[in-house]
């Protein structure tokens, strides 16, 4: 996990598992798109394979990148975890108990005094 929130710390990386999230992409393919050096986006792309957040896939001459969903697995349902309020579910449980609760004295009530 930590690897991965490493990996997407950097706005190049994030940029690039956006590109590659759709289609496969040569090296060179996504470095035309940006404003830095070619090693430099060898560079991103090595941390990126690193942490397992891209594959590549040699074809002839060339390696195509995409994205490997499963590297983010880990950090997802961290980050689900940490964004859902703790007892909640806990909480709702017992509410709808007491709903029910309450529905069935208020109907035994009514029969009592009718």
């Amino acid at each position: 996990m930590d690897q991965a929130a490493e990996a997407i710390a950097d706005p190049i990386r994030r940029a690039i598992l956006r590109m590659v999230r759709d289609e496969r992409l040569t090296a060179g393919e996504i470095a035309a798109r940006f404003p830095v050096s070619r090693p430099a986006i060898s560079r991103h792309l090595r941390v990126l394979r690193e942490s397992g957040l891209v594959t590549d896939d040699p074809d002839g001459r060339h390696r195509y990148y995409s994205l490997n969903p499963e590297g983010l697995t880990e950090l997802h349902r961290w980050l689900s975890a940490l964004m859902t309020p703790a007892g909640w579910e806990q909480r709702l449980d017992a509410l709808e108990t007491e709903v029910h609760r309450a529905r069935r004295d208020h109907r035994r009530d009514n029969r009592e005094t009718a």
